[in-house]
């Protein structure tokens, strides 16, 4: 329910005419006060549906804020987790038992190649547990022996390559946690570098930064375009609330703050910030309460009373 309470001083006018027989001056005296207009919106919601719309409550209070940096990047093979498969003869393809995709495991045969070096047909096999990346080997082809035939790589484990621009060398530091995500860094998994290129690459004007991850799951592909947010410290702010709190509204960012006649939207101006907390610089005082989680649906109301020209009630 939406209240907008109007405040009005209506200004009462007097007029007092005279008039005068002979040469005396009409006069008017007028007595008037400024009409005043003062507009507040509040959204009035029961305390009782606060579960049911998903509203939560907390206080303005100091919070320490870990800052981080953005990067971008993608995963790659590790290099020991990888085979190159090279035929130890020249020969003909007689035989190929696996394709592109098939796991294997260590000398499980993946083709026979008939060669006059060898003498008799030769097994060729894998070198290690993992997935047929790559396979150029065909029944009845010629392979020579410095072709690759295969790739297998054991993808329970890859890296995060991450690009380090220049204005970001001194922050990043072997150790460091950094969340590696595909679209949402709620849905990152975590991680540590481990490694930082000691050069900078003399095109791109970047270093690299490296993070193993477990792929246990298989979600992480070789070659896929990724980001990360790395923790690079963090400051103590006065005055912090939750981030899903602020919402875009009239132009600029409001907070929704409870008082004793329900939620008022407070426009605020913000400092530092991270994935959970943004700092408030001004609007907000220590201690007060607002909506941390399902502002949305405040700020739904009074966007759609803002449209219907109505009032909610």
């Amino acid at each position: 329910m939406k209240i907008i309470v109007i405040c009005l001083t209506v200004s009462l006018l007097f007029f007092i005419a005279g008039c005068s027989d002979g040469q005396n001056d009409d006069t008017v005296n007028t007595e008037g006060h400024n009409e005043t207009e003062k507009h507040s919106e509040v959204v009035n919601i029961d305390a009782n549906q606060f579960k049911e719309l998903g509203i939560k409550l907390d206080k303005v209070a100091p919070q320490n804020i870990q800052v981080h940096s953005d990067l971008t990047g993608e995963i790659v093979l590790i290099p020991d987790n990888t085979a190159h498969i090279i035929p130890r003869f020249n020969g003909i393809v007689k035989k190929v038992f696996k394709k592109i995709g098939d796991r294997v495991k260590k000398n499980d045969v993946i083709a026979i190649i008939e060669s006059n070096a060898s003498l008799v047909p030769y097994e060729v096999k894998s070198s290690i547990d993992g997935i047929i990346l790559d396979l150029h080997m065909t029944p009845g082809e010629l392979i020579g022996d410095e072709k690759h035939a295969a790739t297998i790589a054991n993808l329970n484990s890859v890296w995060a390559e991450l690009n380090i621009y220049q204005k970001d060398l001194h922050k990043i530091k072997i150790g460091q946690n950094a969340i590696v995500y595909f679209d949402n860094p709620e849905n990152g998994i975590k991680g540590k570098i481990f490694y930082i290129s000691p050069t900078v690459d003399e095109q791109t004007r970047t270093s690299t930064a490296r993070v193993k991850l477990n792929n246990s799951n298989g979600f992480w592909k070789p070659g896929m375009f990724i980001s990360a947010k790395v923790a690079t410290g963090s400051t103590k702010v006065e005055k912090a609330v939750k981030l899903n709190a602020i919402q875009n509204f009239e132009g600029g960012k409001v907070v929704f703050v409870k008082d004793k006649d329900g939620f008022e939207p407070r426009q605020v101006t913000i400092g530092k910030t991270n994935s959970h907390y943004a700092e408030i610089l001004r609007g907000l005082n220590l201690g007060d309460t607002y909506v941390a989680e399902g502002a949305f649906v405040i700020k739904s109301e009074l966007m759609k009373e803002s449209f219907g020209g109505g009032h909610g009630h």
